[in-house]
């Protein structure tokens, strides 16, 4: 199971500044300054975004070493928008008002025969945040609150 936790510390002109942890690790979130953030750190769907990438970038790469294929690099460009469901060529769902879509481009360098690309090109979408996002996420929330 993961754990992430959030802490936002309500000080003057950091009102919207979140303090993030996982474990040992410590990284913060933000808002832009034109939204009323300070830009202390990338906004939540940056966040996401990021994670999917990252998660991508690792698939492909640990792909790579227990094939013994020759890879050099692999980067990933991922990007948000919300777009009307009637302007969405590309949707499945007849959904009605705005749909999140992303979009992403890999990039991966190597010495790879037309079978490899293929075959890397398909576990590109197969890295399990990317299949989570995918799939739908079920969440449990509950509110709990002091004094």
């Amino acid at each position: 199971m993961t754990t992430i936790t959030a802490d936002i510390k309500i000080e003057p002109g950091a009102e919207l500044s979140v303090e993030l942890r996982a474990g040992s690790h410590l990284w913060h979130a933000d808002e832009p300054a034109d939204v009323g953030g300070a830009d202390t750190g990338p906004n939540p769907y940056e966040l996401l975004l990021s994670s999917v990438a990252a998660c991508t970038c690792i698939t492909v790469s640990i792909y790579c070493r227990r094939k013994g294929w020759d890879l050099h690099s692999v980067s990933a460009s991922y990007t948000h928008d919300r777009v009307h469901a009637n302007d969405c060529n590309d949707c499945e769902d007849e959904a009605a008002g705005y749909i999140d879509r992303v979009r992403s481009q890999i990039f991966i360098e190597g010495d790879f025969d037309d079978d490899q690309r293929s075959r890397l090109a398909d576990i590109a979408r197969r890295c399990p945040v990317h299949k989570t996002l995918a799939r739908g996420i079920t969440f449990t929330t509950e509110a709990v609150f002091a004094g």
